[in-house]
């Protein structure tokens, strides 16, 4: 979708630009702290699990990748919800807003049996992919249970996205905080036998992580069903009545996005393959360099989240000074929280990856030295990450999903995956060849999707 737009006035309104910094940064914040406390869950899995053992951390990591890659096409499908509702809401349409919302959960439900279906044959498909036999069978076990959350994490997001397009983040945000110790302390009981439980071992954090997902969705229902603002939408109000167009409307916003997900994401989850075929230990500080890495991108996503609405908003309204000015804000703030998360890891690689691991035992002691060395290139992506994810969320307000999936398609497979094989093995970098050509890819849809909204919004 091609966008033609007015003169660009107010270029240098200083007023209007902390304005709409304010706006962004003011709604940007829950958002971060959600994304935070999102991945947060996921480590309090990663770091537990490490106290298993290698053999059970590899094996979380293979299952937990490949689990992601089918979740994030659903939430990425998902995704649409939040640009639809800013840009009903911008254009003062209620009756809008609602068929976003209550689409957007049948097409969670929808999504969520689809993907679990795929999900049970997680142990196949990862022995197809050449790995170790006793850490895929392990794998399968661990996914098999946490898919069992599938329904209540997609619902999740698209009342997530709805509320935030609202500019009310936040209950999202208390929710997902208070999951964390939740998550920690079912794992702490079912995954090594307290409070009398039996000990599940890797198994115990799956249950634990399907227990939490159900449950931060059935508050998030209860909050928005009892809210007295929201009720005037009626959500829950005759919701088994179809909507096809609109149903039809969220699947050709989202499947782009949830296709451009895929193909970032595949594109790590197909690096932790690779370093199943160097070794056991390379998976294990490919795990621990990539969930730090992850934890450092949820701040940019917070705000491109934040962005994707602003944008909305302003488009919606048919503003297109406004839409120009709140991508810039976006792509700014996302790079100058970027540059400090990259000095960072740059100043801190040891003491971060000993969060995870204690470099003083055996077992541990090689892992941790190659964690560090994917912190250094983690530490030069950092930049070109948060970058790429701000200017997709800019492209996704003004609905625009389509050219985001083809410069990931292309940034991601010919370029970071093409680079990542031919560094690790004919060059001998392995491992860290891997990361390198995880960084050129990322680098390359970066400059592609800046370009394209600077484009799109370029004064007539």
């Amino acid at each position: 979708m091609t966008t033609t737009f007015a003169p660009f006035r107010a270029a240098g309104d200083r007023r209007l630009w902390l304005e709409e910094a304010r706006a962004t940064l003011s709604l940007a914040w829950p958002m971060i702290i959600a994304q935070l406390a999102q991945v947060a869950l996921q480590t309090t899995d990663v770091l537990m699990t490490g106290r298993l053992g290698p053999e059970a951390l590899a094996a979380g990591a293979l299952g937990a990748q490949l689990a992601i890659v089918f979740t994030i096409f659903g939430i990425g499908v998902l995704l649409a919800v939040s640009p639809l509702v800013a840009q009903a809401k911008g254009a003062r349409d209620p009756r809008g807003v609602r068929r976003s919302i209550r689409q957007g959960l049948w097409a969670a439900i929808v999504l969520a049996v689809v993907l679990m279906a795929g999900l049970a044959f997680t142990e196949g498909m990862l022995l197809a992919v050449g790995q170790d036999p006793a850490l895929s069978a392990a794998a399968g076990e661990y996914v098999g249970w946490a898919m069992l959350g599938m329904p209540g994490a997609l619902a999740f997001i698209a009342l997530r996205g709805f509320l935030g397009a609202l500019s009310k983040p936040l209950p999202a945000t208390v929710i997902t905080f208070f999951a964390i110790p939740l998550n920690a302390f079912l794992n702490w009981v079912l995954m090594f036998g307290n409070l009398g439980a039996p000990a599940l071992g890797l198994n115990g954090a799956g249950i634990a992580t399907a227990v939490v997902q159900s449950a931060m969705c059935l508050t998030l229902i209860a909050f928005v069903a009892s809210h007295r603002r929201l009720r005037r939408y009626h959500v829950f109000g005759r919701f088994w009545r179809p909507d096809w167009v609109r149903f039809r409307e969220i699947f050709a916003l989202g499947l782009p996005i949830g296709l451009a997900l895929i193909a970032e994401v595949g594109a790590f989850t197909a690096s932790t393959w690779i370093m199943g075929w160097i070794s056991e230990i390379h998976v294990a500080a490919h795990a621990i360099a990539l969930q730090i890495a992850t934890v450092a991108f949820m701040v940019p996503l917070g705000l491109g989240m934040a962005t994707t609405v602003r944008v909305g908003l302003a488009h919606g309204a048919r503003d297109p000074v406004r839409v120009r000015r709140a991508g810039l804000v976006g792509l700014l703030a996302g790079a100058a929280v970027m540059s400090l998360s990259a000095i960072v890891l740059l100043g801190l690689p040891e003491q971060i990856v000993g969060l995870f691991l204690n470099p003083q035992t055996p077992r541990d002691h090689r892992v941790f030295d190659l964690a560090v060395g994917f912190l250094f290139v983690a530490a030069v992506f950092q930049l070109a990450d948060g970058v790429q994810v701000i200017a997709a969320h800019c492209l996704r307000g003004l609905s625009d999903t389509r050219y985001a999936f083809v410069a990931a398609a292309i940034g991601y497979w010919p370029v970071a995956f093409g680079l990542a094989l031919l560094l690790a093995f004919p060059l001998g970098l392995q491992g860290l060849g891997v990361w390198w050509g995880l960084a050129l890819g990322l680098t390359v849809v970066a400059v592609a999707l800046t370009r394209r909204f600077l484009k799109m919004t370029a004064p007539a």
